[in-house]
């Protein structure tokens, strides 16, 4: 193998963010083999810095000093320098993060860790600034002292270094004993996130502030199955106080990654993909439930900003909205009460009945827009002014130098937006949110090579090969366009998608799949995707598309396969501290899942818009026109009489008798949402 030139190699790469580096004076090279085997033939340590493209402290921290020549000089002169975007590669981020929390470190982003030239983890931490301060050393003293230790302890070092590679291969790739699947798990486990809940604020105590979506969702499914109020309340509590906080964009839509402080105000104004679809998924099931009209509102503007300010060219989905513009945090999203009344003139009186700017203690920016002492719906004609009102603060807004996009398209993320916007697109009858989507999921399809998905893409550039979440995100996806269009095909991709998981990520005795493929060539350890982020884990979203396309198409064996699934990762997770929710969730999922069926024509909807409307993270929906001859729709074998138009709910293999009233249809289905299933 040729030596890599010593010189900055980012230029080429598909990563906005690590093109953002590609001027640096550092010799950085990408995470690939040739990088790994220049530190073996040197054998220097390999210093590793991971981010991402909307991450302040990233920004800080290569302003600071990867792009000073002397920080640059002494990185290039010790070490081999290899950057990482975390969303590219999450199997090489998750393996040096749970490194750098074994030595007992907080972790986040940037990371920055130093290996072996094996690529074992030995020491790390995360921002460093180049002069000491926050009670931190300068980047070139933590530099300098790496390089000595590693000069006068190595084999201390490697010793060390070694332990720790084990530590995290058992933590990330655990072998444990099955864990029988029950109720009380999943009742269990919520009720430990009840008590960590804010009961003034949402969210979970204290700050920083995040949505915490995997939580949540565990909270609403336990409502759903137990009628426990008290979980309900504290969704709907986190959602109104979070919609009504400065992490909440009100001019333009979409949510903050999350607020710096405890009351939801003060943003990090970075905007996530991932965030704000999971937003729209959650939000759509609470406004199903309970009609609640802001939360309409917030589901409208959030799809809004999403198709506004995140599409691509070709229909799929950017990643992240940075936090900065012009070098300066929130400068973009920011108002002074002036420059609100001159461009309002007088409504701005009637705007700031509803909304406030607050500068709190410690925040150097201008003051942030939020409505947190009024947070409920205050009236049709009211809402319509101030939306109108923001409007035209936003038509402003857009003149302004916009925060940076990250512009490359992620397979699983844009999995879940497709989802999310299906669901949301059925219950608020927006069928050109489902056309969006579907142009999204076409996108995506034709991206693929040999029957493959990339994980990334950025224009004409594919990651390949993807991560074990970008097929289950897209199981998903499919089998979500399949319940609003009925179209069959969908079903067939989704089942080609399984068998790419089951050839390609599938551990060695069936019990679950790897992260990362057997074929690929760069990655130090296989691990599992068990722990979630701000997501659901990976192995959270295989358990749930199992179980959603084994349900669906009665598919006995392959449920059976999803619960012996699910029952193999609640036996690793069982003794995790935190990460398991998102497997908790979809082992609940396997062990009761509904269906609905309908018969009805297409053209009639009435049973099909009850459906829509009354959304449930349990069931999927299947619709067949009256008069079909299709086999195999209902648990068991059953064959429904489909000459009449008619729907059959179903939860594992027992169904209710017929149901051959729409009205009927509807008392059930919410019935079957509060703890009566």
């Amino acid at each position: 193998m040729a030596p890599l030139p010593p010189r900055n190699l980012l230029a080429e790469e598909a990563s906005p963010y690590l093109r953002q580096h590609k001027e640096n004076p550092v010799h950085w090279r990408p995470w690939l083999p040739a990088a790994l085997e220049e530190a073996r033939s040197l054998q220097r340590p390999i210093l590793l810095s991971i981010g991402y493209a909307a991450c302040h402290w990233c920004h800080v921290m290569a302003h600071e000093s990867f792009e000073n020549e002397e920080v640059a000089s002494v990185m290039n002169r010790l070490f081999v320098n290899i950057k990482v975007d975390r969303e590219e590669r999450p199997d090489i981020d998750q393996i040096y993060m749970a490194a750098l929390s074994a030595t007992g470190e907080q972790g986040g982003w940037p990371l920055t860790m130093f290996l072996t030239p094996e690529g074992k983890p030995f020491w790390g931490g995360t921002y460093f600034p180049r002069e000491p301060r926050y009670g931190r050393p300068g980047f070139v003293q933590v530099l300098e002292a790496v390089h000595k230790a590693w000069i006068n302890n190595r084999e201390e070092i490697e010793r060390g270094a070694d332990t720790l590679t084990d530590h995290v291969h058992g933590q990330l790739a655990p072998i444990a004993a099955r864990a029988e699947l029950s109720p009380d798990r999943l009742s269990t486990f919520a009720e430990s996130v009840n008590g960590m809940i804010d009961r003034q604020r949402g969210g979970l105590h204290g700050a920083p502030k995040f949505p915490n979506a995997p939580f949540m969702n565990v909270l609403w499914l336990n409502y759903l199955q137990t009628g426990k109020e008290s979980h309900r309340d504290a969704v709907l509590m986190t959602l109104k106080q979070m919609l009504a906080g400065g992490i909440y964009d009100h001019v333009g839509g979409g949510l903050a990654r999350y607020s710096t402080d405890a009351e939801w105000l003060v943003p990090h104004f970075e905007k996530m993909l991932y965030d704000n679809v999971q937003l729209i998924r959650l939000a759509s099931w609470a406004y199903s439930r309970t009609g609640d009209d802001l939360l309409r509102i917030r589901i409208e503007e959030t799809a809004e900003w999403l198709l506004r300010e995140m599409r691509m060219p070709g229909g799929a989905f950017a990643s992240s909205l940075d936090a900065d513009s012009e070098g300066e945090e929130g400068r973009f999203y920011l108002w002074t009460e002036e420059q609100i009344r001159e461009i309002l003139g007088g409504d701005s009186v009637r705007l700031f009945g509803t909304f406030e700017l607050a500068k709190p203690a410690g925040w150097e920016g201008k003051p942030i827009l939020h409505r947190k002492r009024k947070p409920d719906h205050a009236g049709d004609e009211e809402e319509a002014f101030l939306r109108s009102a923001l409007d035209r603060l936003r038509e402003v807004r857009a003149k302004r130098v916009p925060p940076g996009r990250d512009e490359k398209i992620l397979v699983d993320w844009n999995g879940q937006a497709i989802v999310s916007l299906v669901q949301a697109g059925r219950i608020l009858s927006r069928p050109d949110w489902v056309k969006a989507a579907i142009q999204a999921f076409r996108f995506i399809v034709g991206s693929m090579e040999a029957g493959r998905l990339p994980h990334s893409i950025l224009g004409t550039k594919r990651l390949f090969p993807a991560i074990a979440s970008d097929y289950a995100a897209m199981m998903n996806a499919a089998i979500s366009i399949f319940e609003a269009s009925g179209e069959r095909s969908y079903l067939e991709q989704a089942r080609g998608w399984l068998d790419a998981l089951d050839r390609w990520y599938a551990d060695e005795n069936g019990t679950g799949y790897y992260l990362s493929a057997s074929d690929n060539p760069d990655v130090p350890m296989r691990i599992r995707g068990d722990m979630d982020d701000a997501m659901t884990s990976s192995t959270g979203q295989i358990i749930e598309a199992l179980t959603r396309l084994a349900t669906i198409e009665s598919d006995y064996a392959l449920q059976e396969r999803a619960v012996a699934i699910a029952e193999a990762a609640i036996g690793r997770v069982a003794t995790q501290r935190y990460g398991q929710a998102g497997i908790v969730f979809a082992a609940a999922l396997a062990l009761q899942p509904m269906k609905l069926l309908i018969a009805e024509d297409r053209g009639d909807q009435a049973y099909i818009s009850v459906a829509n409307r009354n959304s449930d993270p349990r069931r999927v929906d299947l619709w067949v026109p009256t008069g079909s001859s299709q086999a195999n729709l209902l648990p068991g074998g059953v064959s429904p009489d489909l000459s009449q138009a008619g729907a059959w709910l179903c939860t594992g293999q027992l169904c209710l008798p017929p149901i051959q009233d729409p009205v009927e249809l509807e008392i059930t289905l919410r019935r079957a949402g509060i703890g009566r299933s």
